[in-house]
């Protein structure tokens, strides 16, 4: 049984990125939008996802295996989870654009709660975040710059 909860706790953001993946590849039109400078070619952006999906599992993982009633870390895990999945909809499904820029802040105020959080007595996971947190600021410049360029 523990093992299962750890594979969940390792690789649910994973799985999360790709049933949303899934979901939205057909609507995918990132390629043929204006970019900002900076953008990175489009086939960069699963290689990231999945890195930055695993050191999600991982530092959760980190946190859970030491078996401790966290339902702040939990509720913040899970709620960024939850926003970061709804962007991905809102910009490629949905073609909400405008809307995503101020979703993607809600993800950075969730995100650094998250590592805030995380800092005191979780150091490690809180540093397997950053990668994230910063990937998630150039993600919003791009974000916004598609809007403005389109």
């Amino acid at each position: 049984m523990q093992k299962l909860k750890n594979f969940f706790y390792l690789f649910f953001p994973l799985i999360i990125g790709g049933v949303v993946g899934f979901v939205i590849k057909d609507y995918i039109d990132y390629p043929n939008l204006n970019q900002p400078p900076l953008a990175p070619p489009s086939f960069l952006f699963p290689i990231a996802w999945t890195i930055l999906y695993f050191l999600m599992g991982l530092s959760y993982y980190l946190v859970k295996r030491k078996e401790e009633d966290t339902p702040k870390i939990s509720f913040l895990y899970y709620a960024q989870l939850f926003v970061n999945a709804l962007w991905s909809i809102f910009f490629f499904l949905l073609k909400w654009r405008f809307f995503s820029i101020l979703w993607i802040f809600l993800l950075i105020a969730l995100v650094i709660a998250l590592i805030l959080s995380l800092f005191p007595n979780y150091k490690t996971s809180a540093y397997l975040l950053i990668p994230y947190l910063l990937w998630l600021c150039f993600a919003t410049y791009l974000n916004i710059g598609v809007y403005l360029l389109n």
